[in-house]
């Protein structure tokens, strides 16, 4: 079977991170190749396509309906397919009603889809390792992001809170990403962390200090305006990281509908306002009873749905519905 990833190992995005993983889950019970375009040499082999992103994947997706119709082929859609494209790019409309089967990545997903596409959906949660937390320095709260800085991950909403929190030395926030795409953002990010000693842009980082980053804080922040299943949010959960996010659907999808640590999309004012929140229960008598503490509860009540092992059984039965479907 092949993946088509519109990013390879260059990019070091989620993309990638997911067919890379897929592959690797999936080493033994089929032979597993990655690609951005297709057909090319190899492609006369293969006899399943798992295709990430609707739009992006939309040429390598309708050359396998045009080369093998209506048999063999999955659409994994990302957060911009689901919360936008979907919405009006009659390509990535087309990628819909080629595929046999629509993957998407949290339980939110399905509600996106046109009515008469729900059928098709399946949800396959993405994984990541049960990990230990870090020690953590206590003396203060440290906040981490992790995202590219692009308009869709709301590094403004961060940067705001930054200034907002300016006379509190006892809130760090810690910000993971590169600015290559949208140059301006980063020029933002400079200018907060030159005006707020407490925040810091740290630029991109490898994936393994990435997550040294994410077990070492006391939680994570997640302002997106659009997911489509989040890395940094299953990431942070298997390493009993809490988590405070966006109320959008992708994140909701992934916490759960009664989450205690959401904040409306751009309301920098209430993610201020659930910092100061833990930074108290991290100083209470009971810290358990806090905020901090009673998002570490739910979130490891979430932690199940990231295992390799859930991830792996889905991807399994997916491939199995493709094999057998008329």
């Amino acid at each position: 079977m092949v993946i088509v990833s519109p990013a390879l190992a260059d990019a070091n995005n989620g993309n990638w991170r997911t067919a890379r993983r897929w592959q690797q889950l999936l080493a033994g019970e089929r032979e597993v190749r990655i690609t951005n375009a297709w057909p090319d040499a190899a492609a006369a082999a293969d006899g399943l396509m798992l295709a990430l992103h609707a739009r992006r994947s939309a040429a390598p997706i309708a050359a396998w309906a045009q080369a093998h119709p209506g048999r063999g082929l999955a659409v994994v859609l990302t957060g911009t397919d689901l919360y936008r494209d979907i919405l009006a790019d009659a390509a990535a409309q087309r990628s819909l009603e080629l595929a046999q089967r629509l993957v998407v990545l949290q339980e939110c997903g399905p509600e996106a889809l046109p009515a008469w596409q729900r059928d098709k959906a399946r949800v396959i949660y993405q994984s990541s390792p049960a990990l230990p937390p870090l020690d953590r320095n206590d003396a203060t709260l440290t906040a981490v992001t992790v995202g590219h800085l692009r308009e869709v991950k709301s590094p403004q909403t961060l940067f705001a809170v930054a200034r907002l929190l300016g006379q509190r030395d006892d809130i760090r926030i810690r910000h993971i990403g590169d600015a290559t795409a949208e140059p301006a953002l980063g020029d933002e990010a400079r200018a907060t962390q030159r005006d707020c000693p407490h925040y810091e842009w740290l630029g991109p980082l490898p994936h393994a200090a990435t997550l040294e980053e994410i077990r070492r804080a006391h939680v994570l922040v997640h302002p997106s305006a659009m997911e489509g299943g989040a890395h940094a949010i299953l990431e942070a959960v298997r390493g009993r990281t809490p988590v405070l996010a966006s109320r959008v659907p992708g994140n909701v999808g992934m916490l759960g509908p009664d989450y205690q640590g959401y904040f409306a999309h751009g309301d920098a004012g209430a993610l201020a306002q659930l910092l100061l929140a833990c930074r108290a229960g991290q100083r209470a008598e009971a810290p358990a009873s806090h905020l901090l503490g009673r998002l570490a509860a739910q979130c490891a009540l979430r932690a199940p749905l990231f295992d390799a092992a859930a991830e792996r059984s889905a991807l399994l039965n997916l491939l199995h519905e493709l094999d057998t479907a008329p």
